[in-house]
């Protein structure tokens, strides 16, 4: 029995191991990640409404928790409430998938991030997302994305 579950645990084990150490990145995909990597510093910033920055005019994004996709317009809004009440004091981004075309690219990848609400109090969601991402002239800006936190 002991010897099944090892056997079990590492199958377990080796059929998550490419997820745990993606492949190596070319260029191009480093400097999306870099892109992804900068927006999500921005949220424990003492600014972290420069987020803004790394979203294109024209995005249209799908949180899992919305009932329809929101503008730049929509997220701005929310951000701007929910800033004043949550700060965000750890997170953790990891990518799953990088892909470029030229100047088209998304990124699947997890996230983990602890909030803490005006008393202090943590709240840690875990979840994930794509990204949808257009060069233009030379930055990589998000003009869509889906995801959010999920449950396990």
């Amino acid at each position: 029995m002991k010897k099944y579950c090892f056997v079990l645990i590492l199958i377990l084990f080796l059929s998550t191991i490419n997820r745990v150490f993606p492949q190596q990145w070319s260029a191009e995909q480093k400097k999306v990640w870099t892109a992804i990597e900068a927006a999500w510093a921005t949220s424990t910033s003492d600014k972290p409404l420069d987020f803004f920055n790394y979203l294109d005019e024209s995005y249209f994004g799908w949180n899992y928790d919305y009932e329809t996709p929101s503008t730049k317009v929509d997220i701005k809004k929310e951000h701007e409430y929910w800033s004043k009440k949550d700060k965000t004091v750890y997170y953790s981004i990891t990518p799953a998938r990088i892909w470029v075309n030229g100047n088209f690219a998304y990124v699947h990848y997890y996230f983990s991030v602890v909030y803490e609400n005006s008393s202090g109090t943590p709240t840690g969601v875990k979840g994930r997302y794509t990204d949808i991402l257009l060069k233009k002239e030379g930055q990589w800006l998000c003009v869509g994305d889906h995801g959010g936190k999920i449950s396990r």
